[in-house]
Parts: structure tokens; C-alpha cells; sequence
């Protein structure tokens, strides 16, 4: 099969911000894990909004505030069909992955959880999706498990299998880890946890940016995800959920607009989504969200995909080859994240030597505490790819961590 040629050259001239310099050296930025850079459409996009229609949406009687519901509403069915959600009104705006996975929490699971009832959470999990599962467990009485991960970084599934049973009501597991990259077996996950009748939550923060989710397809009962990483604006993402749960579920906060009619003999709600959108949205950068989506339906994602699996391979084989590398997860299954520790070397050390040299990573535990701990690790450092990323760039890493050697050892 001839393989798809991917111009990495070109679609760096869509991001302004790669031009920059730091540190008097040219910018690598391989902290695409925490967030993605924005291309110039969507930084536009946000532009034109507040240059053009601002103004608050629904039930404005002028046109500014018309033009921005439509804009705002269009975001929401961009989403809509980015995932392959069955209707718009699945899907309700918050502020990010966090807030999608509180809401969840708070909604569904104070809903359901009762004493003894049990939620499984894997033990790679980010801290979003450890904490607020805690919060309303302990009101509840309710306890929160692991699902036990092996050293290669990979969840075990027989350990799975061997945690379910009746009183297991949630499941709630990351798409791909964010400290290791692993992609989960979240399709399996989720037909075994049906099985005893559980709900299973997806964290899917780290997915959405690499690859086209189909909601129906997995059969997930919640999928949840932000906005800024996958090259759209920071504070804003988006919870899916199944219509009878997102029906059955009380709201998350009380205000403006998730109502119908309001006295002090009580208060009825408003419809889906709006029941779960208290007060004013983030109007702005629901348009911007559909302008990174609009971005990332133009280019060829296969390519992409295939572009970001070669940086990833090419960073491994270097890392193979420099003595005290050491790679934590190697999950045969992964995405684009090199997490890694330097022996004899502290991961806050080598991170100020590489920005030194313009080279941005992430270092420390990635919120993903438990299995830092697991690894009996403090954390570690972390180079995160995409599809804008190239060899030259990691060469600039390997080259930068042969120097924080020289200086740290």
C-alpha cells in the first residue's frame, strides 16, 4: 500500500505560535499532552466573534444576539457530529474534561450511588477522575476501586472481569492515559461492564485530538472531553450523554437558562441540554471549538494519525540508544506520549535544561499520582507529540537531554 504523504511543514504555517522563539532558540513544543497549540482559524474565529456578534445568546430580541445563537448553537452540533452523537441536545458545554467529569459525579452518581455501591475507576487514572468519584462516594457510602494496570502500563483486564458484579454502578476510564499514553481497551471495558449493568463514564481528554470518536459506536453512556486538546480554546469542552440518563439526572447548578418557570411554590427545569447550563456560556470559545473542529475535519487524519505514530517510534529507537533512558509505560497500544526518566537526574532538573533550549515538556506526577506511585517514581518526564511535531524536533530533545546529562551528572 503506498503511504499517504503528510506536508508537516505546511501545517506548521497554520500555527502562528511555532514561529516563537524562547530562550533565544527556536520553539520545540512537545507539551501537547496538557495542551495544543491553535491554529490561526480558530484564534479567527474567536476574533470575529468579538470583533462582529458579541453578545448573549437566546432570547435576545436584536440582532447581534440572534447571529451569536446561531454561531453558538452550530458549535454544538459540530460537536454533535465530530462524535457521532444521535442529537444535539446530548451534548452540554462545560468548562472542560474536569467540570464534565464533576457534573457526572454530582449528577448521575448522587443520583444512583447508594451505601456499598461500588465505582471502578483504572489505576492510571488523571486525578479528575479519581477525586470527584471520592467526593460523592464518601457522601454517599459508596466505595471507589482500582482497576489494577501491570508494569508495561496496560489495564488487566482479567482483574477486571474478576471486580464486577452487582454492585458495581459506574465505570468511569480514560480513552488514553495522559501520563503513560496508553490507549485502553475502552470498547471491551465498556461491554463487560454492561454486562452487571453498570454505567460507564469515558474520559476522553486524550482521544479526541488523535483520532474521529463515534459515541454510538463504542455505546459508551457518557463521553467527556475539552476543547483545548484538540487545538481549540482553553475553558470550554463537552459532556455526551445518553438521552434517558441525561433526561433522569437533576441538574448541576441552578440559575439562569437551566430553567422553565421559576416562583417560590418551586421551580421546573428547562429541556436538554440547557437543563445542565446554568447562566451565561462561554459563547466565544464554543465557537472557536467549532472552528478547531472544522480544522481537523480539513486535514487528513490518517495521515496525521500515521505521522504522530512515526514520531513516536523514532523517539523510542533514541531513546533506546542514550544510556540511563528509561521509558515508563510501554503498552503495546499507545499514542503519541515519550514518559521517561534520566538516571541519576531529578525530571525538574532536565526540564529547566531543556527550556533553556526552547524545548518545551511536562514534568512531575501529570495529575496521575496513584500510578507514579505504583511505579514507585515521583513522576516523570514527559515529551508529548502531534501531528505538527517533527523528527528534527525530537533530535532537538535527545540532544538537549544529552546536555542535561552532561550538566546533572
Amino acid at each position: 500500500m503506498t503511504k499517504t504523504v503528510f506536508d508537516v511543514l505546511k501545517i506548521r504555517e497554520d500555527f502562528p505560535i511555532l514561529k516563537r522563539v524562547v530562550n533565544g532558540m527556536p520553539l520545540v513544543y512537545l507539551d501537547n499532552a496538557a495542551t495544543t497549540q491553535k491554529p490561526q482559524h480558530v484564534i479567527d474565529a474567536i476574533c470575529h466573534y468579538y470583533t462582529h456578534m458579541n453578545s448573549n445568546v437566546h432570547r435576545g430580541a436584536h440582532t447581534l444576539s440572534n447571529e451569536a445563537t446561531e454561531a453558538f448553537e452550530a458549535a454544538r452540533r459540530a460537536v454533535q457530529d465530530y462524535i457521532h452523537a444521535e442529537s444535539s441536545d446530548q451534548v452540554l458545554w462545560v468548562r472542560g474534561t474536569t467540570e464534565g467529569l464533576n457534573l457526572i459525579a454530582s449528577s448521575y452518581g448522587g443520583m444512583v450511588l447508594e451505601a456499598g455501591d461500588k465505582v471502578l475507576v483504572s489505576a492510571m487514572e488523571h486525578h479528575s477522575n479519581i477525586v470527584p468519584w471520592q467526593m460523592v462516594a464518601q457522601q454517599k457510602g459508596a466505595n471507589v476501586e482500582p482497576i489494577p494496570v501491570d508494569a508495561e502500563g496496560t489495564i488487566d483486564l482479567d482483574a477486571f472481569k474478576s471486580l464486577l458484579d452487582e454492585q458495581v454502578k459506574i465505570v468511569s476510564v480514560g480513552h488514553v492515559s495522559n501520563a503513560l499514553g496508553t490507549i485502553n481497551p475502552i470498547e471491551e471495558i465498556i461491554a463487560l461492564a454492561h454486562k452487571v449493568g453498570a454505567k460507564v463514564v469515558v474520559d476522553g481528554a486524550q482521544s479526541v485530538g488523535h483520532w474521529n470518536i463515534d459515541v454510538q459506536k463504542l455505546n459508551c453512556d457518557f463521553y467527556v472531553f475539552s476543547a483545548h486538546k484538540m487545538f481549540g480554546p482553553t475553558g470550554i469542552g463537552a459532556v455526551y450523554g445518553k438521552r434517558e440518563l441525561l433526561e433522569s439526572m437533576p441538574p448541576y447548578q441552578g440559575g439562569g437558562e437551566m430553567i422553565e418557570q421559576v416562583s417560590f411554590a418551586g421551580t421546573t427545569y428547562n429541556q436538554l441540554p440547557y437543563k445542565f447550563e446554568a447562566g451565561t456560556p462561554n459563547i466565544a470559545d464554543a465557537i472557536g471549538f467549532a472552528a478547531a473542529i472544522e480544522y481537523l475535519n480539513g486535514l487528513d487524519r490518517k495521515a496525521a494519525a500515521e505521522h504522530e505514530a512515526e514520531l513516536l517510534n523514532y523517539a523510542v529507537s533514541l531513546g533506546e540508544k542514550l544510556d540511563g533512558f528509561n521509558l515508563i509505560g510501554r503498552a503495546k497500544n499507545k499514542t503519541g506520549v515519550l514518559s521517561f526518566l534520566l538516571e541519576g537526574t531529578h525530571p525538574s532538573d532536565v526540564g529547566m535544561i531543556l527550556d533553556q533550549k526552547g524545548i518545551a515538556v511536562r514534568t512531575g506526577h501529570h495529575c496521575a499520582q496513584p500510578i507514579m506511585d505504583q511505579y514507585k517514581i515521583p513522576g516523570t518526564i514527559r515529551a508529548s507529540f502531534s501531528f505538527y511535531n517533527t523528527k528534527q524536533e525530537i533530535d532537538a530533545l535527545f540532544a538537549g537531554l544529552e546536555t542535561a546529562k552532561m550538566f546533572l551528572l
